[in-house]
């Protein structure tokens, strides 16, 4: 088994470095629950978890997994784009998590896009802490997913080196297009 782990598994790495019990996060792209489950231990009883998806039903998945953990009453589940998150949180936060692409087993032709993507990374930089971090998995290849990652890159290689560090990890051997992996710390 390789010790270097997959692009999801670095964010929760990185995300673990960060994070405390009691902050505030953000799961951008709620999915199957995963990554909200993930902060929900992080944060803790007293911490706080904002969750979104635009699909209802992944907002229902998610919902069943926190239920069967325990985790339910540290999240709020939002059942709208990741471009508003701004109208739901008025708080700083300490880490926001992005899965781009589409809902595993759902739809293919409902998933992210550049334009929300973009839109939302810049609030959640906005809402970011000063030592706060964003992890960015960037899904691409197959049927979707090609022109998101590129506009997305191009404008984090434009984000100000002095406000935030971006960082982008990537795999350059392996078929079937690997995910991507960027983090942006807020040091300014």
């Amino acid at each position: 088994m390789p010790k270097i782990a997959n692009s999801l598994t670095q964010s929760h790495q990185y995300i673990e470095r960060f994070v405390e019990q009691g902050d505030i996060v953000i799961d951008a792209t709620a999915g199957n629950g995963n990554d909200t489950a993930f902060l929900a231990k992080l944060v803790g009883e007293n911490g706080r978890v904002f969750s979104f998806d635009v699909q209802k039903i992944a907002i229902d998945r998610t919902r069943d997994r926190l239920s069967n953990l325990g985790l339910a009453d540290r999240v709020e589940l939002i059942n709208d784009g990741h471009e508003n998150l701004d109208k739901y949180i008025k708080d700083s936060v300490k880490a926001v998590m992005f899965n781009l692409g589409y809902l595993p087993g759902g739809d293919h032709q409902i998933g992210t896009r550049a334009e929300t993507t973009i839109c939302a990374i810049e609030k959640a930089m906005a809402l970011l802490v000063k030592g706060g971090i964003i992890s960015i998995v960037i899904y691409h290849g197959g049927d979707s997913g090609f022109e998101e990652k590129n506009k997305v890159l191009e404008y984090m290689g434009k984000i100000d080196s002095k406000k935030y560090t971006v960082m982008k990890t990537e795999f350059i051997n392996q078929p079937n297009c690997p995910p991507i992996l960027v983090c942006i710390e807020k040091i300014g």
